[in-house]
């Protein structure tokens, strides 16, 4: 399994800050964020691919491409701004 973790205007957005999904062989953070907006409404809209996503695995940034693995903690957040 795979601890999916929801931040910020994200967490708002979809109503949840966390949940499972199955590990499935050769899985990206980019496949996963695109299956989780085809669940339509809300997480179209928060997830959509014009929006901005950063994601996390295991707590280190990477790129949307990254594998993801049966135990990782995947994290995705909007961008931070500063001023």
């Amino acid at each position: 399994m795979i601890e999916v973790l929801f931040f910020a205007g994200l967490r708002e957005a979809l109503a949840t800050d966390r949940l499972e999904v199955a590990a499935e062989p050769g899985l990206t953070a980019e496949e996963l964020l695109a299956q989780l907006a085809d669940r339509g409404g809300a997480w179209q809209q928060a997830l959509a691919g014009d929006r901005p996503v950063m994601v996390a695995i295991n707590e280190e940034l990477v790129s949307a491409t990254a594998l993801l693995t049966d135990g990782d903690t995947v994290a995705f957040f909007p961008p931070v701004t500063g001023g």
